[in-house]
């Protein structure tokens, strides 16, 4: 089975469990090298990327706990996604995911690293931010709302369809790396990837985002 019609059957069926609508989905480049940065609510939030992003072309990075699954096994694996160790360090992703970007390929990221307890965002960490400035690659954010596991446990146990948002944002990029004062602009660079998606959110969703003065920024620039 190839990644299209994988691609088709899952459309298929978030948009049968769910009523799902993306916002400036213009915004997202049809070919070429990309990184999607996005919050990450819940358990269709992986998905839901497929609904959003237009492309055959597109990795999603894995936990790898979802290895013990057979039907994730075989869905990552036909999907050609990327498995990865939150916890640890993980070189093989890092180099796999490097490797996608320079094939031009698009990878979705979840900054944050695992689903928010609070469903607001919480402190990204530098992963998709090394990433994007290594590869040089441009970041789309989005900002996901609706899909969190008990607002979507309750509207099927009501036998509803939850209705989820995506919020495309313009495509940007960060500054090259460089070799002085290397973790204070992996920090910088990682903030600016949160506001980013923050923007795209309301404000109960921006979480320790919510008083960033670059997010005051990006919200001045929207008006």
């Amino acid at each position: 089975m190839n990644p299209h019609t994988i691609r088709q059957i899952i459309n298929l069926i978030t948009h049968t469990i769910a009523k799902i609508e993306t916002i400036n989905a213009e915004s997202l480049p049809k070919t070429g090298a990309c990184v999607i940065v996005a919050n990450h609510l819940g358990r269709l939030d992986a998905m839901m990327a497929y609904s959003y992003a237009p492309r055959d072309d597109l990795a999603i990075m894995v936990a790898e706990k979802y290895k013990k699954q057979a039907i994730y096994r075989f869905v990552v694996k036909e999907l050609n996604g990327i498995w990865v160790d939150r916890f640890n360090a993980d070189l093989v992703a890092m180099r796999t995911t490097l490797n996608r970007l320079k094939a031009g390929e698009m990878v979705v990221i979840a900054p944050e690293g695992t689903r928010s307890p609070t469903a607001t965002l919480q402190e990204g960490k530098p992963g998709a931010t090394y990433l994007a400035m290594k590869a040089n690659a441009p970041l789309i954010p989005v900002g996901i709302r609706g899909t969190e596991d008990e607002a979507v446990k309750a509207a099927w146990k009501r036998l509803r369809r939850p209705r989820i948002y995506a919020t495309v944002g313009k495509p940007f990029t960060l500054p090259p790396m460089k070799g002085k004062n290397r973790d204070e602009a992996l920090k910088e660079a990682t903030d600016e990837i949160m506001c980013q998606i923050a923007a795209l959110l309301p404000p109960e969703y921006r979480g320790v985002y919510a008083d960033h003065p670059r997010l005051k920024e990006l919200l001045a620039e929207q008006k």
